[in-house]
């Protein structure tokens, strides 16, 4: 599947520029199945928990990584950034489970992780309203041809990925589902 084959209702890199993917694994997500109760926001019955990542495969020329997490369900007209870090080196292949929480000294040095939707600079876990069925989570890792982008800490995702748009190599996806009362 290319990068912007659909994985469900709403694919957020169809209108991107086509770039080679790369392999993507997770030790608690797998692409098309729901996500486990850890990765629920702690008010949706979780523990607000980031996944653990391994990537593989990218291009030699990747200099740094940005890893995002989008749900493009939400039903807010504009989805929902669950967590975006970026300027992750070029020799880290892997993110353990809980590196997005607020504070955490388990992401590399040098990276810098963009506020999410609730304005925290971590990983915010799922909690679909209910009534809105299933929601895809995107997670994903950008290989990058640049050392680090230059974005203020304090800027949306949104910005992040504007800024490194250009500088983007290949991406490596997962999309895990979750629902209202998924974590119960």
């Amino acid at each position: 599947m290319t990068q912007t084959q659909g994985r469900g209702a709403i694919n957020p890199y169809a209108g991107m520029r086509e770039v080679p993917g790369f392999t993507l694994t997770s030790a608690d997500i797998q692409d098309g199945e729901p996500l486990p109760a850890e990765l629920y926001a702690e008010y949706a019955g979780g523990a607000n928990r980031s996944p653990q990542l391994s990537w593989s495969g990218f291009p030699a020329e990747t200099k740094s990584f940005a890893v995002t997490c989008f749900d493009p369900d939400a039903p807010t007209g504009s989805g929902f950034w669950h967590w975006s870090v970026a300027n992750v080196p070029g020799d880290v292949t892997e993110l353990p489970a809980g590196a997005g929480a607020l504070g955490s000294a388990l992401l590399p040095a040098g990276t810098i992780t963009m506020p999410n939707e609730k304005r925290e600079p971590a990983f915010t876990g799922a909690a679909p309203p209910e009534g809105t069925g299933v929601h895809h989570y995107w997670f994903v890792v950008h290989a990058l041809d640049v050392e680090r982008i230059d974005v203020d800490p304090q800027a949306t995702p949104a910005v992040q990925g504007f800024l490194m748009r250009d500088a983007v190599l290949a991406r490596a996806i997962i999309v895990a589902t979750g629902e209202f009362g998924g974590a119960a």
